[in-house]
């Protein structure tokens, strides 16, 4: 993707909001699932406020499909939020792979952040932490302590650089140095020369990771961060009554229980009651110490 100086280019923000969510049922029967309410408020706007907030983005490219019209009514023009929001629509449903070139001409030369529509951070902080650690031709959201069975297991060598991606794999086809795909991605136009040259995988789709392996095996360097705050991915009903649960809720134990699992793989389940205390304490060395991991950058302390 080309090995030009990135840190002072604009950036943008994409979001692929065209899924429809057939697992959340009713919840989604008439409403993307990206429009989902968590706290009162629709998924994608938590999304567009965090990286406002957080990155300092103000350019948006929305990527809409089935029910489009219902995000676009909504967020209009993007005035109401201090922001600018352009729309496409993904009229054939063929994966994730092709997705992303709707918005190839917005992009322009602008580096971009793309991330999914149902996927979310709380507190929105870690999009901070992400944009700071774009020095490279890209940067690869991860996370410790997931099912890496269940999902893409991205793997780092010493320097914390992506080197492949095992989607759904088995315990025996995932390497120790791997971590979970959270997502979201920092990138450059170059990853279009990928997409371009992407062809439908087994399941008869067009694939991202792909196209992210196939920058990968030319040389380009993909650094992998470490989220260090909440993360989840709203894809069911069962994850969206956790998020809208409270304050006090899932989200919350897991920010601390995110941070234990990042010092090991095999750490044992602690019990709730301990979590803020754990937390502290952890909290404090993690101050004291440099904020480095051997095999994902890790540089954000907590605040």
């Amino acid at each position: 993707m080309g090995r030009e100086s990135v840190t002072s280019l604009p950036m943008k923000a994409v979001i692929l909001a065209a899924g429809k969510g057939t697992r959340m049922g009713e919840l989604t029967a008439n409403l993307p699932k990206p429009m989902v309410l968590v706290e009162g408020k629709p998924v994608l706007e938590h999304i567009l406020t965090g990286l406002r907030d957080e990155a300092g983005i103000r350019d948006f490219f929305i990527i809409i499909g089935w029910c489009g019209e219902v995000i676009s009514d909504y967020f209009g023009d993007g005035k109401r939020w201090d922001v600018r929001v352009s729309y496409g629509e993904q009229k054939v449903q063929d994966g994730t792979g092709k997705a992303p070139e709707i918005a190839q001409a917005w992009v322009g030369n602008d580096r971009f952040l793309l991330t999914y529509g149902d996927i979310l951070l709380r507190p929105p902080t870690d999009y901070a932490l992400l944009v700071d650690a774009f020095k490279e031709e890209g940067v690869i959201a991860v996370k410790d302590g997931e099912d890496l069975t269940k999902g893409g297991a991205v793997v780092l060598n010493r320097e914390g650089f992506m080197t492949d991606i095992v989607e759904k794999g088995s315990s025996s086809q995932v390497p120790a140095n791997a971590y979970y795909n959270a997502g979201i991605y920092l990138l450059t136009p170059g990853i279009f020369d990928y997409t371009a040259r992407l062809e439908k995988s087994p399941r008869g789709e067009f694939e991202f990771t792909d196209a992210l392996k196939a920058s990968a095996k030319a040389g380009d360097r993909l650094r992998g961060v470490t989220l260090r705050r909440a993360w989840a991915d709203v894809r069911d009903p069962s994850v969206l009554a956790e998020l809208n649960s409270g304050s006090n809720g899932p989200m919350t134990a897991d920010s601390s229980k995110s941070v234990i699992l990042s010092l090991s793989k095999d750490q044992p389940p602690v019990s709730p009651g301990l979590w803020g205390t754990v937390y502290a304490f952890w909290k404090l060395i993690l101050r004291l110490r440099p904020a480095k991991r051997d095999s994902a950058q890790d540089d954000s302390s907590f605040s």
